[in-house]
């Protein structure tokens, strides 16, 4: 089954990204980012720019991008029956335009990859051609079991640390 990432959430005065792999079925079927109910990214960014995790989405999408968080998938399209990043197919996968993308944002200066997944996607796609720093950080979906909701805040803090200025 091919699955299709959403369009980005961002504006033009974005100071970092962070980029996924793939949306989740649970996320796909609510056309929401993160919408499965114990992916971690919402309750993370509500820890890190005070926003309410359980707030509609167009308002949570609102807050992240007055806090300059831009949001979107390494992956445009793929085939992945189910929702785990190790059933993608790598021969089906289709990059997003993050190139373009980082021309009308171009304020970012940092890009966090959430997850393995999307670590290995940018390295094949984006890592030789665009030139900015990385950071991969434990994945936010439930299936990262290994790290509680406290040890992926440690690390995710990293985010807030690099955006700058007051928000909105």
């Amino acid at each position: 089954m091919r699955v299709e990432s959403f369009p980005p959430i961002y504006r033009a005065d974005a100071q970092v990204l962070i980029l996924g792999s793939m949306p989740s079925v649970a996320s796909l079927e609510q056309g929401q980012y993160y919408g499965h109910p114990r992916n971690a990214f919402w309750p993370l960014m509500a820890e890190l720019f005070g926003l309410d995790a359980q707030a509609p989405y167009s308002k949570r999408v609102q807050a992240l991008q007055e806090a300059r968080v831009a949001v979107w998938d390494v992956l445009q399209s793929c085939v992945r029956p189910g929702s785990l990043d190790s059933s993608i197919e790598r021969a089906s996968e289709v990059p997003n335009r993050i190139d373009e993308l980082l021309q009308e944002a171009s304020g970012v200066r940092h890009v966090f990859l959430n997850g393995r997944k999307a670590e290995q996607s940018w390295r094949r796609y984006f890592a030789a051609r665009i030139d900015l720093p990385t950071t991969t950080l434990p994945s936010t979906s439930p299936a990262m079991a290994s790290l509680d909701f406290a040890g992926k805040l440690a690390q995710w803090r990293q985010v807030a640390a690099r955006r700058s200025g007051p928000l909105g």
